[in-house]
């Protein structure tokens, strides 16, 4: 007989077809071999026994191969899951017991790196040095690749060819986002090094005359301190950062924007007057620059900056020093020219009596961690006055700088302490001392400068004397 090779579709149609026109009694079918008697029966028809079920000869041949067709897909399934471990089936489709295998995986697949198919040494893939974004094992040091000669891709100008970082130039928009924090930051910390050195990282390119022209820009709208530490920036970069052609043409610029400039800052020709000046004494303008625009200049705002310098520059001939044009910041100057400068802004308030020009000379020093000292100042010049007429101007000065809040509590109160401390030297030169700092300080408390607290704490001086005969001649304490 020869064996019959057909697909499982049409093996399975043929067998549904058989099945159908020859139905079979299940109750006749039996897992034992039949007897000689019922061999004999008319009806039977058994030539062959496949897994227990008897079947006809005539369709043993498609039976197999269903059964082997059967087996192979259920091995493909099980597979992976089972592999080395239950049953497998013989080439017949028989099921053979095999040895059973330890489960070679754990049974939560979830973190297993491990092989599902039994196979291999049980290790991670790549040694564990596998995974998105992992170039090697931990602690794997990669040496310099050496250019091999031999390499299809290999180029000789590779080897002569040098890498620069290349910093992109600054267009306008960027210059002044970048440029801008820079200055801001240098007014707190003065330090023009530094400054140099982030704008000397940075690739201004054409906008390295912008530099100076933003700085002014900023120093306009800022304090006289800030002002002065303007100028000097501008001298410090000049030669590092800036050519003296960069200046220049800044400048220009700036005489160029006055009207415009004139809207946030009204005095800024007279400013941008000063700071010509000051560039012109610092040697980073030249010294014709101003007459360089003699007759051609048609803005009102740039001929009166320009005024403003020749005029300056014709003073500094004359002794005084443009350097100290802007003055020194508060946190900068001598602790002796603070005191001078205090003194000279009481002197003149007790001349004028103006509260509110005294106020303004105050800010203008910045140091508002210094307003002790006005503090002592001022009440030291009460006790060593004659007169109640400077009483009454310093309790009035203090009292409208203690309502305007220039003056702090914890200034006012350090003022009143160190006077406190000072009271027995001052005694020495002032006999009364003691009986006026205790009427100054009543008042004090009665304008709301100081409080009960602080006024408790003020010193008084106790004496001995005698007193008329009808107190018997008992020594009486007097405290004043």
């Amino acid at each position: 007989m020869t064996s019959l090779k057909m697909s499982p579709q049409s093996m399975a149609t043929e067998c549904q077809a058989w099945l159908n026109a020859n139905p079979i009694d299940t109750d006749d079918l039996s897992d034992s071999f039949v007897s000689g008697d019922e061999e004999k029966g008319p009806t039977r028809r058994i030539d062959n026994e496949i897994n227990g079920n008897w079947m006809s000869a005539q369709t043993s041949t498609i039976q197999e191969a269903r059964l082997k067709a059967k087996a192979k897909r259920r091995l493909r399934k099980t597979s992976s899951r089972d592999s080395g471990r239950g049953d497998s089936l013989s080439d017949n489709g028989e099921g053979v017991r095999g040895h059973t295998a330890p489960p070679t995986s754990p049974k939560s697949k979830l973190l297993d790196r491990k092989s599902r198919l039994g196979k291999g040494r049980g290790l991670p893939k790549k040694g564990g040095a596998g995974g998105k974004g992992v170039w090697g094992t931990p602690g794997e040091v990669y040496d310099v690749q050496e250019v091999d000669i031999k390499d299809p891709n290999y180029d000789e100008d590779q080897e002569s060819c040098v890498y620069e970082t290349v910093v992109p130039p600054l267009d306008e928009d960027d210059f002044e986002k970048t440029v801008t924090p820079i200055v801001q930051e240098y007014f707190n910390h003065g330090d023009t090094n530094e400054v140099a050195e982030l704008l000397g990282e940075l690739n201004l390119g054409s906008m390295r005359s912008g530099v100076p022209m933003l700085a002014v820009t900023l120093a306009l709208e800022a304090k006289a301190s800030h002002r002065g530490l303007t100028s000097r920036l501008i001298r410090d970069l000049c030669g590092k950062v800036l050519s003296r052609d960069d200046v220049e043409s800044s400048f220009d610029k700036l005489l160029r924007e006055l009207p415009d400039l004139v809207l946030d800052t009204p005095g800024a020709p007279q400013l941008v007057g000063q700071f010509i000046a000051r560039a012109v004494a610092d040697g980073i303008l030249s010294k014709s620059y101003i007459e360089g625009y003699k007759g051609k200049v048609d803005c009102e705002h740039a001929r009166a900056a320009l005024d403003r310098a020749a005029v300056l520059l014709k003073m500094n001939r004359g002794g005084l020093r443009i350097e100290n044009l802007w003055g020194t910041g508060g946190g900068q100057r001598p602790v002796n020219q603070l005191i001078k400068e205090v003194n000279l802004l009481l002197k003149e308030y007790l001349l004028s009596g103006d509260t509110v020009e005294a106020e303004r000379c105050i800010k203008e020093l910045e140091v508002p961690h210094f307003h002790h000292e006005f503090v002592y100042e001022a009440i030291v010049m009460v006790l060593e006055s004659k007169g109640n007429k400077t009483f009454q101007m310093i309790l009035q000065l203090l009292k409208f700088l203690w309502k305007s809040t220039v003056i702090t509590l914890d200034q006012m109160r350090r003022g009143f302490e160190r006077v406190y401390m000072d009271i027995a030297e001052i005694n020495i030169d002032v006999p009364s001392a003691y009986s006026l700092l205790e009427q100054f300080v009543d008042k004090s408390v009665n304008a709301g400068i100081i409080d009960k607290k602080l006024s408790d704490l003020c010193p008084c001086r106790g004496r001995k004397r005698f007193v008329s005969e009808g107190d018997g001649g008992h020594i009486k304490f007097e405290i004043y």
